[in-house]
């Protein structure tokens, strides 16, 4: 599959197992996650349409808008341990390369100022995209 039909799919050639991983992830999503779901589905943020736990290419991404092709992904404590911010940084990159744009938050932020998390996230959109 070519880039132009990847990103027509906004699934980026995800193969079967992304996708029983993304069911799998929807079914166990943390604290912050359902937190800021609560603000993105049904179009609630600005109008737009998010997907949550959503399969791109190997990968599942906690949320997805294709409009404007962000990611959003969401931190908790295990992403401070040096592999996993390798893996992170690995991750990102190659997201990038598909022509992604992504902010990450951590738990605490949308957990304490999940306001302030919204107005980033709307700067992002309105200024960035």
């Amino acid at each position: 599959m070519n880039k132009s039909n990847n990103i027509e799919s906004m699934h980026y050639g995800a193969e079967a197992f992304s996708f029983r991983n993304a069911e799998r992830f929807r079914n166990r999503m943390t604290e912050a996650e359902i937190i800021l779901w609560n603000e993105l589905k049904s179009n609630k943020f600005l109008g737009l349409k998010f997907r949550r736990q959503h399969p791109i290419d190997r990968f599942v991404v906690d949320f997805y808008c294709h409009k404007h092709l962000l990611v959003i992904e969401i931190d908790g404590g295990i992403h401070l341990s040096k592999d996993v911010k390798e893996n992170d940084i690995n991750r990102e990159l190659e997201l990038k390369n598909l022509g992604l744009n992504i902010i990450r938050f951590t738990n605490e932020e949308i957990l304490n100022s999940l306001s302030k998390v919204l107005v980033k996230l709307e700067n992002c959109v309105s200024t960035n995209y």
